[in-house]
């Protein structure tokens, strides 16, 4: 057998040369880390402003539906035709309902009355991405007609980074619309 190299302990390694190395070490795993985020910062932030914007369009469709649903109740009873409701109070009755989350100003509304189920059109407001405000209607019918109620909102939305957004209108504006179709109860 033969005598085996002495081999230093490592606390015989000098304490700057062990820390230099580390440092060294530590500064590039610090710097990969930083520039990883840095990568995929851009489109997690697209990502997360996505699904809070998709959110509050989904949400602010079910306020305006909801009061759309009660609102229109006001005509199918005849509550609307006997109490003689026009146009902005009936847009007004919309607007209390829908108060939490949408702005009355960007509300209209379009009322019309047909002969049957089946010659039913819906106004379509969009012309060249702008709201037409001459093509709303105000007509409640009389006992046993057959009422579309058509709410819309325009809902303003943010362009989000790498070109997301949610608008169908100039503006970066989203037009939600909300629908009641009922026959009028014999009042």
């Amino acid at each position: 057998m033969g005598i085996l190299p002495l081999r230093s302990p490592p606390s015989a390694i000098p304490a700057m040369t062990r820390r230099r190395g580390g440092s060294s070490l530590s500064r590039c795993e610090r710097s990969s880390t930083a520039l990883e985020f840095a990568l995929i910062a851009a489109p997690l932030f697209a990502l997360l402003i996505a699904i809070l914007e998709t959110g509050l369009v989904f949400i602010s469709q079910q306020v305006l539906q909801t009061a759309t649903t009660d609102t229109a109740r006001l005509i199918m009873t005849g509550q609307a035709q006997l109490g003689g409701l026009t146009a902005a109070q009936f847009l007004q009755d919309v607007c209390n309902n829908a108060t939490a989350l949408l702005a009355c100003k960007n509300i209209e509304v379009n009322v019309q009355t047909f002969a049957s189920f089946n010659s039913m059109t819906m106004e379509n407001p969009l012309q060249n991405g702008q709201f037409d405000q001459a093509a709303m209607n105000y007509n409640i019918g009389g006992p046993g007609d057959i009422v579309l109620v058509q709410v819309f909102y325009q809902l303003p939305v943010i362009t989000g980074p790498l070109g997301f957004t949610l608008a169908n209108m100039a503006g970066d504006n989203r037009l939600l619309q909300a629908t009641a179709v009922f026959r009028n109860e014999p009042y």
